[in-house]
């Protein structure tokens, strides 16, 4: 084969391994710690400077800044968080990818293999879950390490190339070029970590006198923050569609890295004396790449603690370039808090989807309270509303539904967050049931009255009580949801009980009012029919119960979204 085919091969190879090795991790290491994102995530209530730290243990977690960033846009468009806190969060990213740079500047190369067997072997072997996840996170990571040593063999022959050395000479001359160079690298592989990995390699090759590195230190950092600011194409394609606070997030994120890269543009020869300060002393070639780590991290917090007492300045700035407000823009009866790009982040789409049931409950507590209107006055205006209502919980459950399948069906759920999602398409199923039951009903009441049929006052007297009962049945079926309780099971079976009682009272007095001519025989069957829908509507709230009690780590993610929805009020008086 040609050896330029060859070195190509071998470099788009070797990125290919390494994107694979780096995204494979990042899900393990989802998985393995999925549990404790939950406490991670719990940050993002607290303040700015808490908010920082909580963008860089997640991204040190999920090792992909991108993640991160998708994730907090995701929460600042559903309105769980203010946009000071989601640009902290991002401040807090760009921090906690630079461990990724700061673990490929380790020279492993002998332990590599070893570390791919030990990985494979706990991920085959092992029936624990917890275990094969970590074996998958060793596995990822000794394959991520393949991956550099492949570019690092291919970039030899590119050392000693005139034309590379020329080119590297022309960057190290016009940082502006090698910003530029970075920028589009990140920009066609879509990771910053890939091409700084790349740029680590590259720079750890000897040059022409065998001795100093290909491109130097001074060399490489102008590509290092090209990298940094490609990297923020990810939150502006994230950002598409979305409402204008996850948009100024995204900008945000761009602001940070291209005003932090033009300022160190300015400042690459103290940038790389202190870099060449705090690194390991060696020949060149032996500590460049643990230098490169060290400036990016070195630039990352800087920028932060710069940012940071700065914020209320950036979110100025983000509000002047995208202007307006989002009053009135999204339709009540869409999903508010479903993100399609939080699809890849279990834990954080499973808050959303919690919050959006507790929505769906609000109008199904609604939806119940007008039929019992409905019943009472029996006007159009009031069917009208009642319809409206089952219309709103129908296409919202569509749309919980859908999300939910489209979050299994991506496979990246551990074995306890594929029961906890299965059990919120359960309650959401029969959330959508009970509509179902209550549309019924409406429907043979309509039905009656339009036959020239009627029930007495002492009959709609005895609706109205069973669909308060109903009411009362739900609103505590949605509160062990919310809030769980060890008792709860047996209040709801004792209400049914009660429920039922009620029916047999109810049933019996009718008969005995058509008997004496007080009601009319012809509406009996349509009056059972009511009482039987109102008891599957029952069955339905007392199954939502059963749910909760047996899964209980359902209950915790249903408190822990409502903690982070504490936050919204600040995100309402922000845009006030």
């Amino acid at each position: 084969m040609n050896e330029k085919l060859q070195v190509v091969f071998g470099l788009i190879g070797g990125v290919a391994l390494f994107l694979y090795g780096m995204n494979s991790m990042s899900s393990a290491l989802q998985k393995a710690a999925g549990e404790k994102m939950k406490s991670i995530l719990s940050f993002l209530t607290k303040n700015p400077v808490m908010g920082a730290v909580a963008g860089m243990i997640v991204t040190a977690v999920l090792q992909s800044s991108s993640a991160t960033t998708v994730m907090a846009i995701g929460f600042v468009s559903a309105g769980l968080m203010s946009l000071p806190q989601a640009i902290s969060i991002i401040f807090g990213a760009n921090i906690g990818t630079t461990m990724t740079a700061q673990l490929l500047a380790f020279k492993i190369s002998n332990y590599i293999y070893p570390i791919i067997f030990i990985g494979f072997i706990m991920n085959f072997v092992s029936k624990r879950e917890k275990i094969k996840n970590v074996g998958m996170v060793i596995f990822s990571f000794g394959l991520l390490f393949e991956g550099i040593e492949i570019m690092g063999g291919v970039m030899k022959p590119l050392a000693s190339s005139p034309f590379f050395v020329d080119l590297m000479g022309k960057v190290s001359g016009m940082p502006v070029l090698g910003v530029l160079l970075g920028m589009v690298m990140t920009l066609v592989v879509q990771s910053s970590s890939a091409t700084i990995a790349v740029l680590q390699n590259f720079a750890s090759q000897a040059g022409p006198d065998e001795v100093t590195s290909v491109i130097g230190l001074t060399g490489a950092i102008p590509i290092l923050l090209g990298d940094n600011i490609g990297t923020t194409i990810t939150a502006l394609l994230a950002c598409i569609g979305q409402n204008k606070n996850a948009k100024r997030t995204a900008v945000a994120h761009s602001a940070f890295n291209i005003s932090g890269s033009i300022v160190f543009l300015f400042l690459i020869p103290v940038l790389a004396k202190f870099v060449t300060m705090i690194s390991p002393s060696g020949n060149e070639i032996d500590v460049i790449s643990r230098q490169i780590a060290n400036a990016h991290t070195t630039f990352n917090i800087v920028c932060t603690l710069i940012w940071l007492p700065l914020l209320p300045v950036m979110v100025k700035i983000v509000k002047f370039i995208v202007r307006g407000n989002d009053a009135a823009e999204t339709s009540d009866v869409k999903p508010r808090y479903l993100d399609e790009n939080l699809i890849h982040q279990p834990v954080a789409a499973m808050y959303m989807i919690s919050l959006e049931i507790s929505r769906l409950s609000d109008y199904t507590t609604k939806m119940i309270n007008l039929l019992r209107t409905y019943i009472t006055d029996k006007t159009s205006a009031a069917a009208d509303e009642f319809t409206g209502a089952v219309s709103a919980i129908k296409s919202l459950s569509d749309s919980i539904s859908d999300y939910i399948t489209k979050l299994l069906s991506e496979g990246g759920l551990t074995i306890a967050q594929a029961e906890q999602t299965a059990g919120l398409l359960f309650v959401t199923n029969h959330i959508e049931r009970v509509a179902d039951r209550s549309s019924e009903i409406e429907k043979i009441y309509k039905e009656n009255a339009d036959g020239g049929k009627s029930f007495s006052d002492e009959a709609i007297e005895g609706l109205k009580e069973s669909t308060d009962l109903i009411g009362n049945i739900f609103y505590r079926a949605v509160e062990v949801l919310k809030n769980g309780s060890d008792d709860t099971e047996n209040i709801i079976n004792s209400a049914k009980k009660e429920l039922r009682k009620e029916q047999r009272i109810l049933n019996k007095a009718y008969i005995l009012r058509v008997k004496d001519g007080r009601c009319s025989p012809a509406s009996t069957s349509d009056y059972a029919a009511i009482l039987y829908e109102l008891e599957r509507a029952a069955d339905d709230c007392v199954s939502i119960v059963e749910e909760a009690v047996e899964n209980l780590s359902f209950v915790d993610l249903q408190s822990n979204a409502e903690n982070l929805d504490l936050v919204k009020g600040e995100t309402e008086n922000e845009s006030n």
